[in-house]
């Protein structure tokens, strides 16, 4: 049997963005309620109070749950050292038997100078590469016999160094690309190892999607 505490979390719980809000108290509860009241009324098949759904959205905002976002937040203030690279090309190419030979004589241009930014990232179909771009014609010169389906120019990488804890608590990149969405930052590329992640933007977002990361470590 539905009850207004289980319709109001499912409700919740498919708005992401009502779910952290509520979790970090910023949302008025009585306005709230105003707004999702006909939806909870039309599911539920009959007409209800707003403070009942107040109610329901208070213990649910106390739920354990939702509590997980300030183990989040603990996790975030340890985030260390923020690293930013600019002038930067990504290179996506088709997977192909030669990609990879193609890919060994870029590295060995790319160990003729360590100031060089390089990363790479493959999937099943596709292979991104990001370097310099100073890299841009070795790359092109190199991969003229691959088939490319992109190349983006003017951007810059922004690489973030997380606590171990990272790998136990969940939700840390959905809290940090939550906070990134919400400046309207646009991200090409997302490539992470175990405690470090680096995001791909463009060169006139950098500093807003810098000082969005730096200001985690303040919540």
């Amino acid at each position: 049997m539905k009850t207004i505490s289980s319709v109001v979390e499912e409700y919740i719980k498919k708005k992401p963005f009502l779910q952290s809000a509520l979790a970090q108290s910023i949302i008025n509860l009585t306005s709230l309620s105003r707004i999702i009241k006909p939806e909870i009324e039309s599911e539920l098949g009959k007409d209800i109070r707003n403070g009942a759904i107040v109610m329901a959205l208070k213990r649910l905002s106390d739920d354990l749950e939702f509590r997980a976002t300030h183990k989040i937040i603990k996790v975030l203030k340890n985030i260390g050292e923020i690293t930013v690279r600019s002038s930067l090309t990504d290179f996506t190419f088709l997977v192909s038997d030669s990609i990879l030979d193609n890919q060994t004589h870029l590295l060995r241009e790319v160990n003729k100078n360590k100031d060089i930014f390089y990363t790479s990232s493959r999937g099943v179909n596709e292979l991104n590469i990001v370097v310099n771009n100073s890299l841009d014609a070795t790359v092109e010169e190199l991969f003229k016999h691959e088939r490319c389906t992109q190349k983006a120019e003017n951007l810059s990488s922004i690489t973030v160094k997380l606590p171990a804890e990272n790998v136990s608590v969940p939700g840390i990149y959905y809290f940090i690309f939550q906070r990134l969405a919400w400046e309207g930052i646009v991200l090409y590329e997302v490539i992470s190892t175990t405690n470090e992640f680096t995001i791909l933007v463009n060169d006139e977002q950098v500093d807003v999607a810098f000082k969005t990361i730096k200001d985690l470590k303040a919540l």
